[in-house]
């Protein structure tokens, strides 16, 4: 079958990404001696570099590992939670009923760095020197500019002078958007890692390593957030100016965490997701409606397939609404949501036609929650109003975003070594176009608190320490017992769909990763948005027009509201698979012209 490249094949390690250079730094880890997880740390900073519009130092990242050493599959999550001084009660005195898509207000603490620290620590083997140093490099001697980033800073030019000042000196060199391929450097970052070098001193990599999550939580990092977020009150999407929530004492308080994937075995496979905290369960609700159908019989692309996995989505993600949270703070009922018994009764809501209700499944003892939801929910004013707010991804579908509101998205990574070892990590969050630039240290702020409602009574509702329910949702599945394949992709609330038709294709029609990737991509956008202003589109689905005239007038005459996306433009799936006899496989999406897989 026709594939846009080769499906990188070894046995001494693969990584794959959505850039190649980001990709190649993971590489030379392994390369220099390194395992799995000294790649995914490297190539996680050197992500926050060469695509700064998507990920940067002050967001998060979850991830999903399996360290051969121990047999150990894991989360470690990187989601940082509500500040202190963030509580319904305080957005609502400021005339708000939702949390801000951009600004200082809508920050978190920031958790990437701590996971990738932690990471570092317990699985790695290099010095934390060998894996800033690639980073550095771009940041001093300049990378080629994605086209994307340069757009994403043209639109910006104005509001950064008029609104954001301090972003200024470093995302506009001479005051003007930088050009797409032009070598654009970072030296304001640059330096604010070699002072963490500076300050994790010499002695063991583990003290380092220590004192270089310190001098970020708890040292001159955390003061700079602090100090910046009290100071000035500045413009974010609600119109209004608003000084950040976010304090030195709640950024010395977090630390990473480490958990037990949830997970649900689906023919022969266990899929393992981050737990409600993320929608990543979403995947496995799906799934488990979807086991009741013959789609081995159906083709990959066909309508009837497309159809069902996207009533599916559409009751598993209308449960997501209802019930996930972070489960320190909210009953999740978990369990009886993966219940097969469960799964039975929502697939029986699925029939020939397209639902253009939003149906929640009604646990005992959670129906005033699910009301709740239900009764909060937005609609979108017009089919382009609903389409890519927070994500680039999806961006030329809906063009109407305020001069505050500018998108942002998210990366992926997935790395395999020699010894088994297995990483995929989707980090995000920190982007210049969605928050100001932080003086002297070369970063914006996340702006994830805008996942919570200011609703109270809700799994979502915000509470001060608590994780906003993050769309970020990397996948590592066994065959049989064995950890074998691991993938992701950018999107926000289209990410777990996406990997979903990915594990489907290769499941059921045994495609390779690449093949699986290559084909055509679809989704629902039925249910309420994660991201401002929250709304919900029913009945809309978005298909890439490759898929061809038939099947999208067959879907519309089921009641689908087909969307039609520009063939090559939905989604950037990165993934990779370790055979039994240690054959390691990698691919990547040519979506974008970004991605790339490489390995030996």
């Amino acid at each position: 079958m026709f594939t846009t490249r080769p499906e990188i094949r070894g046995t001494f390690g693969v990584v794959a990404s959505t850039h190649w250079i980001a990709s190649q730094v993971g590489m030379a880890m392994l390369e220099r001696g390194g395992n799995a997880f000294d790649a995914a740390v490297a190539a996680g900073f050197a992500l926050q570099v060469v695509e700064p519009h998507l990920c940067g130092p002050a967001g998060e990242v979850p991830i999903l590992f399996h360290a051969a050493g121990t047999g150990e599959v894991g989360v470690l999550c990187g989601q940082g939670t509500a500040p202190a001084a963030a509580s319904i009660s305080r957005f609502r005195d400021l005339g708000l009923d939702m949390v801000p898509g951009s600004g200082l207000i809508a920050a978190v603490v920031p958790g990437a760095f701590g996971a990738w620290m932690r990471l570092l620590l317990d699985h790695g083997s290099l010095r934390l020197a060998d894996v800033l140093e690639p980073a550095i490099h771009y940041l001093e001697a300049g990378h080629p500019l994605l086209p994307g980033v340069s757009r994403a800073l043209a639109d910006l030019e104005q509001a950064f002078h008029t609104e954001w000042p301090t972003a200024v000196p470093v995302w506009l060199p001479g005051g003007r958007a930088p050009k797409p391929d032009s070598l654009f450097r970072n030296p304001v970052l640059a330096a604010t890692w070699r002072r963490i070098l500076k300050e994790a001193g010499d002695g063991s990599r583990e003290q380092q390593i220590i004192r270089a999550h310190d001098a970020w939580y708890k040292g001159f990092v955390a003061e700079a957030i602090g100090d910046f977020a009290a100071r000035d009150a500045l413009m974010d999407a609600s119109g209004r100016r608003h000084k950040g929530l976010l304090t030195a004492d709640d950024m010395a308080g977090w630390q990473p965490t480490y958990e037990k994937p949830v997970t649900l075995d689906y023919h022969g496979w266990t899929l393992c997701k981050t737990g409600p905290w993320g929608q990543g369960p979403v995947l496995l609700q799906a799934l488990d409606i979807l086991r009741g159908f013959d789609l081995g019989a159906m083709g990959p692309n066909d309508p009837d397939f497309i159809h069902l996995v996207l009533e599916a989505v559409k009751l598993a993600f209308a449960d997501r609404e209802a019930y996930y949270g972070d489960p320190d703070f909210a009953d999740v009922p978990m369990g009886l949501l993966l219940d097969p018994s469960y799964g039975a009764a929502r697939r029986g809501l699925i029939g020939d036609m397209a639902s253009h209700e939003l149906r929640p499944g009604r646990l005992p003892g959670f129906g005033a929650q699910v009301d709740r939801m239900l009764a909060g929910v937005r609609m979108a004013g017009s089919t382009a109003g609903g389409l890519g707010i927070g994500e680039p991804t999806m961006a030329h579908l809906g063009a109407h975003l305020k001069p505050t509101v500018k998108p942002g998205d998210t990366v992926h990574l997935d790395v395999i070594d020699r010894f088994g070892n297995m990483v995929s990590a989707t980090p995000s969050g920190g982007w210049p176009q969605s928050s100001p630039t932080i003086p002297g240290l070369g970063f914006a702020l996340n702006t994830r608190a805008q996942m919570f409602w200011l609703e109270e009574g809700l799994p979502g509702s915000l509470t001060p320490g608590k994780r906003p329910r993050t769309t970020l949702t990397p996948t590592l599945a066994l065959k049989d017992g064995r950890p074998s394949l691991i993938c992701g992709t950018p999107g926000g609330d289209q990410q777990d769909q996406w990997q979903l038709i990915l594990l489907l294709r290769r499941i059921h029609h045994g495609l390779g990763l690449q093949q699986g990737i290559d084909m055509p991509l679809f989704h629902s956008v039925h249910f309420p948005a994660s991201f401002y202003p929250r709304e919900a589109m029913l009945g809309v689905a978005v298909l890439e027009r490759s898929f061809g005239e038939d099947t999208i007038a067959d879907l519309r005459r089921r009641g689908h509201q087909v969307e039609i996306a520009p063939e090559w433009s939905a989604g950037r799936l990165t993934a990779a698979e370790r055979d039994p006899d240690g054959t390691l496989r990698a691919a990547a999406t040519p979506r974008l012209m970004q991605a790339y897989a490489v390995g030996r």
